[in-house]
Formats: structure tokens, C-alpha cells, sequence
């Protein structure tokens, strides 16, 4: 196994393994502490995770690359807005249709790589896709009620959260920038847009300020711990995005739902019915088809990448490199390298 292969296992793992730590402290801040701000919680975790990296910055463990400010502020503000909209999806809607829109993320990222960037899925990877959908589904969305106000935000976290997972992955690849320094260069401003409407977002849902909250001991304890597990949350978000694709970490989100899911029954004793276990089973299929056809098909990729020309087919004969202003492309469309612009 390449020394690649493992960094992607180990940034899945990673992913997996505080995103449910994270679920179940925020559970027990929210739920059994009375902390429900959970607006104004996440513009805590992106500040201590920018002043982390800034700490691992000076002590020399990355090197920050300077991104064009443009693209990194329209970048941060976009992706601090489409979590706030969830969280006002969530607040607006019931959690059957709130789970649906979680749903609705794959297939919008699908259509949106499709159509702008010309990617291409097989047939397999959409039945898988399908299969896992299916099964998330079965398992987590209870009742589907409908508003207006909830649908449009809901549609509006949706179109956020898409394009903003797409960016995290083109600007890593495009501007030859790591998880790291991308994070590093846009959490202030992801901050900065929760911390100045958090406190308002949550009066809005929970009736409740945060700035007459009682703030325990115990709260500011599981606060602390919350914004440390959310360091790894965020790098490792970047991290599976930029080194798989927003598809692939769609996809490890739902693998998070099941277990968050296993965890709530066996150590919360949330209730936990068979149709529970029904659609975990199938979504862990879906992802079990998912993960095999996207290894199969990245096989292929790669030896015919490595095939000289001669061996190609007729369409792969063609001039393979073809030069459109400072944009480098394959001839078949698959970009090589681009300009350093994404504004």
C-alpha cells in the first residue's frame, strides 16, 4: 500500500473518529447541560481552530501560502454561511425534512461537478450513491414536514454546502494549496461570520441569549473540550475533501450518521427501532459498493494514465495536451493545471 493510500485511510479515520467524538460531547452539552447555542459554538471551534494552526504555524509545523484574498474571503464567508443555514434549517424544519436535506447534498454535488466541471460518475457509483441514500434514509428521516420558510432555507444550506465542499476540493488541487494552509488562510473569516450572527441565530431558534447563559463548570468544561475535538474535525474535513472528492466525504458524513446512530442506542440508550438497524445495514451496503467500485474504477484510471500512447484508444491518439490561454488541459478535458484565480 502507497505511502497516498494510507494518508487518505488515515485522513478518513481521522474524520470518522472526532466527528462522532464530537457528536456525542456537543449531545451531552446540548441535551443533558442546557447549552442549545449551537450557532454561536461552532464560531467558538473555527476560532480555536485558527489560533491552533496559528500556534503550529509559528513553531514551524506547515508553511502558510499566501491565497489570492478574494478567493479565500469569498471562500470563508460562503462556507461560514452555508453552516449557519443548516442550522437554521434545522430550527425551521422538522428533523425528518432537516435529514432530507442532508440527503439532497450527494445527489446537488453530483449534478453541480457534472454540469460546471464536466466530471463524470458511472452507473455503479450512482446505484451505490442510491443504495446508501436509501438506507440513511430508511434509518434517520422520521416525519417530512413542510413549510415554505423551511424549504427555502433548506434549499438555500443545500446550494451553500455543495458549493462550498466543491471549492474546498478545486481550490486544494488548483492552487497546489494543502488542507492546511487553506483552512489556516479561511477560518477567520468562517468565524467571523457565525460569531457575528451566531448570538441572533440562536435567539432565533431557541428563544434563549447566549450572553445571559449560566455558564457552569461543567458547560465551560464541555465547551473547551468541544472546540478541541473540533480542531480535528475541521482539519480532517479539509483534509478527506481535498484528497478524495466532496462526493467521497458525503459519503463518509452518512458512514458518521450510522454510527452516531449505534453510539446513541448503546451508550445514550436513545431509542433504537428495527427499522433503524434495517436502513443502517443498507446504507453500510451502499457505502461497502461505493467504496469498491470507486477503487475499481480509480485502478483502471490509473493504468490507463500509465499506458503510453500507442496503446491508447483512437479518441486517447489525439494531441493529449492542448493549450487554452494560461490553462493546461488534457485533450479528453481533464485539467492538468490552471491559473491560480478562482474568483
Amino acid at each position: 500500500m502507497s505511502g497516498a493510500q494510507l494518508g487518505v485511510i488515515g485522513s478518513l479515520a481521522l474524520s470518522v473518529a472526532s466527528s462522532v467524538a464530537i457528536v456525542i460531547c456537543n449531545k451531552a452539552l446540548i441535551s443533558y447541560l442546557g447549552f442549545p447555542f449551537a450557532t454561536t459554538l461552532t464560531s467558538w471551534h473555527l476560532m480555536v481552530t485558527f489560533f491552533t494552526l496559528h500556534m503550529a504555524q509559528k513553531l514551524h509545523f506547515f508553511e502558510p501560502k499566501p491565497i489570492d484574498s478574494q478567493t479565500v474571503v469569498l471562500f470563508g464567508l460562503l462556507n461560514g454561511t452555508s453552516i449557519g443555514l443548516l442550522n437554521l434549517s434545522l430550527g425551521f424544519n422538522s428533523i425528518g425534512f432537516y435529514q432530507m436535506t442532508k440527503l439532497a447534498i450527494i445527489p446537488f454535488t453530483v449534478l453541480l461537478e457534472t454540469i460546471f466541471l464536466k466530471k463524470k460518475f458511472s452507473e455503479s457509483i450512482k446505484l451505490s450513491l442510491l443504495v446508501l441514500l436509501l438506507g440513511v434514509g430508511i434509518a434517520s428521516v422520521t416525519d417530512l414536514n413542510l413549510n415554505l420558510l423551511g424549504s427555502i432555507l433548506s434549499l438555500l444550506a443545500i446550494a451553500t454546502t455543495c458549493v462550498g465542499q466543491i471549492l474546498t476540493n478545486t481550490i486544494q488541487k488548483r492552487l497546489k494549496v494543502s488542507s492546511t494552509q487553506l483552512l489556516y488562510q479561511s477560518a477567520p473569516y468562517q468565524s467571523a461570520v457565525l460569531f457575528a450572527t451566531g448570538p441572533f441565530v440562536d435567539q432565533l431558534l431557541t428563544n434563549k441569549s447566549v450572553f445571559t447563559h449560566a455558564y457552569t463548570y461543567p458547560v465551560v468544561g464541555f465547551i473547551i473540550l468541544s472546540c478541541l475535538i473540533a480542531v480535528s474535525v475541521n482539519f480532517s474535513t479539509f483534509l478527506v475533501i481535498g484528497t478524495t472528492s466532496p462526493v467521497t466525504y458525503q459519503v463518509l458524513g452518512h458512514l458518521k450518521t450510522c454510527l452516531v446512530l449505534s453510539f446513541g442506542y448503546t451508550l445514550l440508550h436513545d431509542p433504537f427501532t428495527a427499522r433503524n438497524i434495517v436502513g443502517i445495514l443498507i446504507a453500510i451496503f451502499g457505502m461497502a459498493l461505493y467504496s469498491y467500485f470507486s477503487v475499481k474504477e480509480n485502478k483502471k484510471k490509473s493504468i490507463e494514465d500509465s499506458l503510453p500512447v500507442s496503446q491508447m484508444g483512437d479518441k486517447e491518439v489525439e494531441p493529449l495536451l492542448v493549450k487554452d490561454g494560461n490553462d493546461t488541459k488534457k485533450a479528453n478535458g481533464v485539467n492538468l493545471s490552471t491559473k491560480e484565480s478562482l474568483a
